[in-house]
């Protein structure tokens, strides 16, 4: 699983990948994490709102600071 922080490199998104992060380690899935800060890659995902969360290359939730909780509930199962 591929879940990407979709911003500018705020203090919210940086919020947002730490959670994304522990998310990862506490449910043992094996995903990579990573920021995308260059505004024309961040455009291709077309995102209502900064920070987002995209995970497999699908934006998954917009416009707000989720905890590590709600990143999980995103999970495929």
């Amino acid at each position: 699983m591929k879940i990407q922080i979709l911003g500018t490199g705020c203090p919210k998104c940086n919020y947002l990948f730490r959670a994304a992060e522990q998310a990862v380690t506490e449910s043992g899935v094996s995903a990579t994490v990573e920021k995308v800060t260059d505004i024309a890659e961040i455009l291709e995902y077309s995102p209502w709102a900064l920070p987002a969360l995209a995970i497999d290359g699908r934006v998954m939730a917009a416009g707000h600071v989720m905890t590590a909780d709600e990143v999980r509930a995103h999970f495929p199962t």
